[in-house]
């Protein structure tokens, strides 16, 4: 009891985010001790990496888990790998409708605006947002970045009547939580990247000018940046591109926050973030260079490795990983409508029934393990177990009983994902 009372003074006495944060996403609970081992090599290795244990409401209600079981998993897993720095629970993807139900539990809230995006907010509110814009129409110098940005009244209305009620919604949310918790004991991140569309380097500015203006301490944004960021496989588009827009999105940030009064510490996220192995070196470079932390968001490829780890296992596990697929095949639909947003199916590329029944372990480990290269990796089926997790839900204790038979290779394969995989391609310019 004395350690974890040592534990939450480390942690709550210290609510502002380190400079590099990941989450983790556990679908089932049950791989929270090989998840922060991989912190733990990069801790020897000389990176700190603060674990950030997220899971969303979408997520619960598949499941049909509650935000408490995410704390006690982390709590019992700092505890027991004795973890000496801080750590916290995100209350992934809330609202207004939902926030109290992570209160108690998470201290971490990351508050999604996109359902209220569009809201038409009142002639007032848009009157005094466009005055209070004055000083940066025609031409917007932001410092680092050499083309000034053009700025007219219709840009700024439109600005205006697509974030000024989202955000006014997410500063009643923060409202609620600091009520409920006290100010300074949580961390509080805007998430707007599941749209449509890619939000722009001075979209953003104008976004954080809101935020400001609306006393929102927030720590971390999540923007949309152009191209794909599809569930559990790389990046889709031109990379390019996005190093140019997630370099400018680092300077605009800078910036706002001298404007705008924001956190200092202020930084980017990442949602979607895992296997985006092609951008990986992009986004370590530019944060070396910039001297920025970053958050990236994981959750489904902890419970892709869970699937791969029984694949490998054999037998009944192997049987059980098929038998979730072949369901997910006639489900396809129901599961991917939650994420229709963020995957890409080519259902011509699904193996059938037929198919998979006469695969062997090593077959399927190949086929969803992210591997680009491999001949035989398909990320097609990648993203629909992805989705399908609904399915192992539903199998309930037998699934439960197959991952802790498995516990020692399942293990392996989550540890190395987040070490190799991701610390190692996101951080290695730090060694």
């Amino acid at each position: 009891m004395k350690i974890l009372i040592h534990i939450f003074k480390i942690h709550f006495d210290n609510m502002k985010l380190d400079k590099y944060t990941f989450g983790i996403g556990d679908r089932f609970s049950q791989q929270g001790k090989s998840q922060l081992e991989a912190f733990i090599m990069a801790e020897k290795d000389g990176l700190k990496i603060t674990p950030v244990w997220n899971k969303s409401f979408r997520e619960h209600e598949i499941i049909g888990s509650h935000p408490e079981d995410v704390r006690k998993e982390a709590d019992n897993t700092v505890k027991n790998l004795s973890w000496p720095r801080g750590y916290y629970v995100d209350a992934d993807h809330i609202n207004i409708n939902n926030v109290r139900n992570f209160i108690k539990s998470s201290d971490f809230f990351t508050i999604d605006i996109t359902l209220s995006l569009g809201t038409i907010p009142d002639d007032r509110l848009v009157n005094k947002f466009i005055d209070g814009c004055k000083q940066y129409l025609t031409n917007l110098h932001i410092p680092g970045i050499t083309e000034p940005y053009t700025v007219n009244n219709q840009s700024l209305l439109n600005i205006a009547n697509k974030y000024l009620s989202a955000i006014k919604e997410a500063a009643e949310v923060y409202s609620i939580i600091e009520g409920l918790k006290g100010k300074n004991n949580f961390v509080i991140e805007i998430s707007i990247d599941e749209t449509e569309n890619a939000q722009s380097p001075i979209e953003l500015f104008f976004i954080l000018k809101i935020i400001g203006e609306n006393n929102i301490p927030l720590q971390t944004i999540a923007p949309k940046f152009s191209g794909r960021f599809n569930k559990g496989v790389d990046y889709i588009g031109d990379v390019e591109q996005f190093s140019k827009e997630f370099n400018e999105d680092l300077l605009v940030i800078d910036y706002a926050i001298q404007k705008f009064s924001l956190p200092e510490n202020l930084k980017l996220s990442i949602h979607s973030g895992s296997d985006k192995f092609s951008i990986y070196p992009e986004i370590g470079k530019l944060i070396k260079k910039h001297n920025k932390g970053i958050h990236i968001k994981t959750a489904g490829t902890t419970w892709l490795e869970e699937v791969a780890g029984l694949a490998a296992s054999g037998g009944k596990s192997l049987e059980m990983v098929k038998n979730i697929y072949k369901c997910s095949l006639s489900r396809i639909d129901e599961l991917t409508k939650p994420y229709s947003d963020v995957i890409d199916i080519d259902i011509n590329n699904l193996p059938s029934i037929e198919t998979i029944n006469n695969w062997s372990s090593e077959k399927f480990v190949n086929a969803i393990r992210h591997d680009p290269d491999h001949p035989e990796y398909n990320k097609d089926m990648r993203q629909l177990i992805h989705v399908s997790y609904k399915i192992a839900a539903e199998f309930g204790e037998e699934f439960i009983e197959q991952i802790n038979s498995n516990a020692e290779i399942i293990g392996k394969f989550v540890t190395e994902n987040i070490y190799d995989k991701h610390f190692m391609r996101l951080f290695i310019c730090e060694r």
